[in-house]
């Protein structure tokens, strides 16, 4: 179990390291009014979203499918900590999906939405992953 779950914190990390750059990146091609640059955003989006990003995600989803394997569904019932966390991790994964939408808007020089909205649009994971680092830490319910 304790494999399982290493690889299931280094996938968390590396989703979230995208999380966190993949919007920075979308502030920038907002605010950029040239070609080249713009050609150079969809490409570091696109590599980052196809080539770390999702299969992070999947790889996160998948390890920590696997830890709740472990546990007996009598037990995983009265986690209540547990099913906060899932519906957070829910919740990241429309933010995920959500940015490659985003993603595709760019690629299509479609976005309509200014380098500010994507500066508080960065914000949301950073508070979905304090609220579950503490749930799955301090296991407050």
């Amino acid at each position: 179990m304790l494999w399982v779950k290493a690889f299931h914190i280094i996938f968390v990390v590396t989703w979230f390291a995208a999380l966190f750059y993949l919007p920075r990146l979308f502030v920038y091609h907002a605010m950029s009014d040239d070609k080249v640059s713009n050609e150079r955003f969809k490409v570091m989006e696109r590599k980052l979203y196809r080539g770390i990003m999702t299969p992070s995600a999947v790889l996160t989803v998948i390890f920590g499918g696997w830890m709740l394997s472990f546990y007996p569904l009598e037990q995983i019932a009265a986690m209540h900590w547990l099913h906060a966390k899932l519906t957070l991790i829910a919740m990241l994964l429309a933010y995920h999906f959500y940015c490659g939408r985003l993603l595709k808007q760019f690629k299509e020089d479609a976005n309509k939405r200014s380098h500010i909205f994507y500066r508080w649009f960065n914000e949301a994971p950073v508070l979905i992953l304090i609220a579950v680092v503490i749930l799955v830490v301090v296991k407050p319910f």
